[in-house]
């Protein structure tokens, strides 16, 4: 009989090996996929210990906490991968309240039959993009649904985060004359995601622009300490970022669509598949809002990270009891910029 004090006797098969129902159900097999995979490539003292939760000392000051899961589909994709996109996706909604990310925290549930090699490139996609962040993955859950009740692999990440004293961007914080900005070219990561999906080619490859903003909001609120909003226009892209800041801080918007930058790869792919580049998700971009005198120094600061290097203002916060939305457009007129209607793109993050 198996001594059960011994070390796994046979690792796990990454080359070739499928998840099974035995490693979500709290046994020997789960013990040995937490040990060889997560623990592995997770590793830092927190997540050593193997305990159900991580303790710590909270740093000096305030906190944030965020919680998202990520279903996008499908799993891999020209510019990253769900263990990449879960990691910078909680990242980024910490540093939208100017926050140092810290911790981080990792659920799986896993389909019956999920390819281990496939789970092992998620999991080495998602440690690189933490240590690259200069966040802790601490504690985590792994699931097993049986074959047909999943889609793959969904991750469920919660971030925990410290904000500097004197920094509060939030959502009802506009102000009529307020400067809109934005940190660069919109629409590349929902178009990445369908351009794969529906195995469109194009002259270039379209890459999805997930990445850690952290980083670049640092060197933003060094700038700029009193920066009124920041938001990542993810679902919905800008269009349906910029309502939801409206209607938080009951004003409305200009924006000037000659100032809104777009990838003329991307505003093509978008024509062929019938998509307004407005309302198609980003992962590695964020919107500001300022006071107008600042606007010209928190430019430079952007303009200055390799993130925020093709950023611009695009608009102007105005009065409006409707918070409408509007495009000055081309053509020398106006239209509202509406919120989404629908889903223009399921599974996209």
């Amino acid at each position: 009989m198996q001594d059960d004090r011994r070390p796994f006797t046979r690792k796990l098969d990454l080359k070739n090996g499928q998840v099974d129902m035995s490693h979500g159900s709290g046994g020997k097999a789960m013990a040995q996929l937490v040990e060889e995979l997560f623990g592995a490539a997770f590793d830092n003292p927190l997540l050593a210990r193997r305990n159900d939760q991580a303790v710590f000392d909270p740093p000096a000051g305030r906190l944030a906490v965020t919680t998202d899961s990520y279903v996008v589909s499908p799993l891999f994709f020209p510019g990253g991968d769900i263990g990449s996109l879960a990691v910078h996706g909680t990242v980024n909604d910490l540093a939208m309240a100017g926050a140092r990310p810290l911790y981080l925290t990792a659920g799986f549930i896993i389909e019956e039959g999920f390819a281990l090699r496939d789970l092992a490139r998620i999991v080495a996609s998602m440690a690189t993009a933490a240590a690259e962040a200069g966040v802790a993955i601490v504690t985590g859950d792994t699931k097993v649904v049986e074959r047909g009740k999943g889609d793959g692999v969904f991750i469920n990440t919660t971030g925990i985060g410290a904000v500097p004293p004197g920094v509060a961007p939030s959502g009802d914080r506009a102000r009529p004359g307020d400067a809109v900005l934005v940190s660069g070219f919109v629409g590349d990561h929902g178009v990445a995601i369908m351009s794969t999906r529906e195995n469109l080619s194009f002259e270039t490859t379209i890459a999805s622009d997930s990445a850690a903003l952290h980083g670049l909001v640092a060197a933003m609120v060094g700038a700029v300490p009193d920066i009124h909003v920041l938001r990542d226009p993810t679902r919905g892209g800008l269009a349906t970022t910029l309502n939801e800041i409206a209607r938080q801080s009951g004003v409305g918007m200009l924006l000037d669509e000659r100032a809104i930058p777009v990838r003329g790869e991307v505003a093509a792919a978008c024509e062929l598949l019938g998509l307004d580049p407005l309302y198609v998700a980003n992962e590695g971009k964020l919107v500001a809002i300022c006071a107008p005198g600042d606007a010209a120094r928190l430019l430079d600061a952007m303009r200055g990270h390799p993130l925020g290097i093709d950023a611009a203002v695009i608009g102007t916060v105005i009065d409006d009891d409707h918070r409408f939305v509007q495009l000055q457009t081309t053509f020398g007129g106006k239209r509202i910029v509406d919120w989404l209607a629908g889903e223009q793109l399921p599974r996209i993050c």
